[in-house]
């Protein structure tokens, strides 16, 4: 379970996260919604120890799987993560393969410690890791060699590697085109039925598919809306949240949002 007790983050001069508590219990598929701004991405870093919330003595504002302290190497064998920026850092490391990538989560590094011991269980849970997102035949290939959605799919397999409980996923389609997008969500579905736990950061309707069965609606660090998202995908309550008109519309179970047009400069003549 992740447990947020009333927890703050400061960052400079900016309240980021406002005294938020929310709990996500392991097999509760959730998606944090919400602008730009609104702390979704603070809340990953918050539960990757990435950031801390302030203290507060006597309590404690932030549980990963019922414990309070962690050691990272061991926090991160546990909750696996894919995010626009750590893709993006692979991605400069050109002398990485997809094999070492993927190798390099056993260390919690972008590279593999010159010093570190390789073992045949940890090339196997490689390459288990790999085939388990489809790209098994990756494997011996540059990541400057791949497309954006096969180096996604690589960042996934790095994430698999410890075989974690449950997997943060913030902005994942950032940079994917529209084809790679919809072959990266026909994974998170076979993903979530195969008992990890998936926690999605995004601010686009249309990657929310059917699988998530909570919407964790954020607006300025705190919480808007919490519940199912037949009860929170609601053009009233998402134009609340963006602070503009947006119409929400259903097809086929998948939800999408359409923003109101900025009148045109010619209407506001006679």
């Amino acid at each position: 379970m992740i447990a947020l007790d009333r927890a703050t983050v400061i960052r400079g001069e900016a309240v980021v996260l406002d005294q938020l508590s929310l709990r996500i219990r392991l097999g509760q598929h959730s998606v944090l919604l919400g602008p730009n701004g609104c702390g979704k991405s603070t809340f990953i870093k918050l539960i990757n120890r990435e950031l801390y919330p302030l203290a507060r003595e006597g309590e404690t504002p932030v549980r990963v799987l019922g414990m309070q302290r962690w050691r990272i190497t061991d926090l991160r064998s546990q909750l696996g993560l894919v995010s626009g920026d750590l893709g993006q850092r692979l991605q400069e490391m050109h002398q990485l393969s997809a094999r070492e990538a993927v190798l390099s989560g056993f260390f919690a590094s972008f590279v593999i410690p010159p010093d570190a011991t390789i073992d045949p269980a940890m090339e196997a849970q490689a390459q288990v890791a790999l085939e388990r997102v489809q790209a098994g035949h990756l494997a011996p290939r540059l990541l400057a060699e791949l497309s954006t959605g096969e180096a996604r799919r690589v960042l996934i397999a790095r994430a698999l590697v410890h075989q974690p409980l449950a997997l943060l996923l913030d902005e994942p389609t950032a940079g994917l085109d529209v084809v790679a997008q919809q072959q990266f969500l026909a994974l998170l579905s076979e993903l979530a039925g195969q008992g990890i736990t998936l926690v999605l950061v995004t601010h686009h309707l249309e990657e929310i598919i059917p699988a998530f069965e909570r919407i964790i609606l954020l607006q300025q660090g705190k919480l808007l809306a919490d519940g199912t998202p037949a009860r929170v995908l609601t053009s009233e309550l998402l134009s609340h949240a963006y602070g503009g008109e947006v119409r929400v519309c259903r097809e086929d179970g998948r939800y999408r949002a359409v923003a109101a047009a900025w009148p045109s400069e010619s209407s506001h003549h006679p």
